[in-house]
């Protein structure tokens, strides 16, 4: 506005001097002067207007960033320090994840190797379960046609009249040994889902323990008094007694 105000200003200086009238005369200024300043001053609010909006445009982006970079300081990681509660989700909803916001990177084979091993382990008695279980249900029935148990004997072996009992016995026990592996697999993968858990709520709850030099633990003999000494004060030998003095510094 005052940008405007000075334009004008200037315009009706040049206007008065073209007209040959003094500034500080008391002369009335002729209609057409008046007209003539009036455009003038209609035109000039937009060009200065663009100007200052465009200005102001320009400014503006470099003004931001710049405050934003004020604004949002480098985070120092050597001072940073984990949130449990956070660790114990991330664990719980991702697996490893714990150990990933805990930046314990050198945990994650432990973690996933655990995972993958079991799920092996898993499938793989699954699989020997299924098989046992149809060879022991084939050498059950009567139906000659189903003799998948043939892949499980040895080369030249066959089952008849004298050995049947024996086959079904050993399809029978390996059937439930591979069904109670399968499960025991299963309960071990939850083992480790609630370790790696357990080890990412506690990683960062110890991440501000003291590891420091200050805290030393000193065993050492120590001459003590013995229970009842009291009575007995005038015998050395019943007095005191030796034992192991145990100090923890901290």
């Amino acid at each position: 506005m005052m940008r405007r105000w000075r334009c004008f200003r200037l315009l009706l200086l040049l206007a008065l001097s073209a007209a040959g009238i003094s500034a500080s005369a008391q002369t009335e200024v002729p209609d057409s002067i008046v007209m003539m300043l009036d455009s003038m001053y209609q035109a000039l609010p937009a060009e200065a207007d663009s100007i200052v909006d465009e200005a102001a445009r320009e400014a503006a982006p470099v003004v931001d960033v710049q405050a934003k970079r004020q604004a949002k300081p480098s985070r120092d990681w050597s001072t940073w320090r984990p949130d449990p509660q956070r660790a114990l989700w991330l664990a719980m909803v991702i697996p490893g994840g714990g150990q990933i916001y805990n930046r314990k990177y050198w945990k994650l084979p432990i973690v996933y190797g655990g995972f993958v091993g079991c799920i092996y382990a898993m499938n793989w008695n699954n699989m020997m379960y299924k098989d046992y279980a149809q060879a022991y249900l084939d050498i059950m029935d009567d139906d000659p046609t189903t003799q998948s148990y043939n892949k499980f004997l040895h080369l030249g072996r066959q089952i008849n009249s004298l050995n049947e009992e024996r086959y079904k016995t050993i399809f029978k026990k390996r059937k439930d040994r591979y069904r109670r592996w399968r499960d025991l697999s299963f309960f071990v993968m939850i083992g480790v889902y609630a370790v790696s858990v357990i080890d990412a709520y506690i990683d960062a709850e110890l991440s501000e323990f003291d590891l420091s030099k200050d805290l030393s633990l000193k065993v050492r003999p120590s001459v003590m008094p013995a229970a009842g000494s009291a009575v007995r004060s005038n015998n050395p030998l019943y007095a005191t007694s030796l034992g192991v003095n145990c100090s923890l510094n901290f």
